[in-house]
């Protein structure tokens, strides 16, 4: 048995409670890990308040967490390039424990340098920015605008696009301008009149527009982009059919997470990775940090952390 903190009944962040729960030896495939971090995302806090049961169905009760870092304390049959003392990170289910079991295919191996608040804070954020420029099929060379950059996934799109040679134009609040001249986009304020201050920017449009803000803004970014073939929402699901735009939500088939961390490690082993953790509570805090999460106006990712 371990300690976890799941939910028995869909409700606010007081339905997590502390509780053990039985982790299995791992399978063929799988190792077992001991956690150290664990990521929260808001789609955390919107599986617990049963919002996206239609979605992403869970049975009760039901552990969160979709990544974590940890230290592999067994492998399963199969498993091939990790072992028993092994620091990893990466996608998993059930990360709200001090034990999970993950499908050793899935994880990473984590380097020295990089904490284990950081990596547990990396495979969602990164997986979404990385999926999110292929389905643009961003080159050198072009321009891409980014809305919401100075959060999770907007940090990591605007480093990856800079490593691919891209030009970004990131909107964000005047507080967070500094930061993203510091990843090397060019900051722009968002709302009203934001088309005029892109167009100054440019030759009068864009190559491409990611939406990773969900402001409203998919007919001003279809409008800068001259169409919406090579505009991608990942925050406006309700939006983009209005528009003719793509949204992904990393659905069957769309999932990029080997590559996007082996292109988040390669930034990092360059010495330019740059991410924000907002906050770390400890592991039995969760629901303090589900709240937070909840209220948003975040400067970077909540994680819980387990001794």
């Amino acid at each position: 048995m371990t300690k976890a903190i799941a939910f028995t009944a869909f409700g606010d962040a007081d339905v997590l409670r502390p509780t053990d729960i039985e982790v299995p030896a791992p399978g063929p495939g799988q190792v077992r890990l001991a956690v150290r971090a664990a990521g929260v995302n808001p789609l955390d806090f919107k599986i617990r308040s049963g919002w996206m049961t239609e979605v992403f169905p869970v049975r009760l009760p039901h552990v969160p967490g979709l990544e974590a870092s940890g230290t592999v304390e067994a492998v399963g049959e199969g498993v091939t390039g990790l072992a028993v003392g092994d620091e990893v990170f990466g996608p998993v289910n059930g990360a709200y424990a001090e034990q999970l079991v993950a499908g050793a295919d899935r994880l990473a191996v984590k380097p020295a340098s990089l904490s284990w608040e950081e990596a547990a804070a990396l495979p969602v954020a990164g997986e979404t920015a990385w999926r999110a420029l292929e389905l643009l099929n961003l080159t050198a060379g072009e321009t891409l605008l980014i809305h919401g950059a100075a959060g999770g996934v907007g940090t990591l799109a605007v480093q990856f696009a800079v490593a691919r040679g891209a030009r970004v134009i990131g909107t964000a609040s005047e507080a967070g301008h500094e930061y993203l001249r510091s990843l090397g986009a060019i900051p722009v304020t968002y709302g009203e009149g934001l088309a005029e201050r892109v167009r100054a920017l440019t030759d009068g449009r864009v190559d491409a527009v990611l939406d990773a803000s969900g402001r409203d803004v998919l007919g001003v970014s279809v409008e800068l982009a001259g169409g919406p073939e090579r505009v991608v929402t990942i925050a406006d699901a309700p939006g983009a059919p209005a528009h003719q735009v793509r949204f992904s939500g990393g659905g069957p088939g769309e999932d990029r997470t080997a590559d996007a961390l082996a292109n988040a490690l390669a930034l990092h082993a360059a010495g330019s990775l740059r991410l924000r953790i907002h906050r770390t509570y400890p592991l039995g805090d969760a629901a303090e940090a589900h709240r937070a999460s909840e209220h948003g106006h975040l400067t970077g990712k909540i994680v819980l952390t387990v001794a």
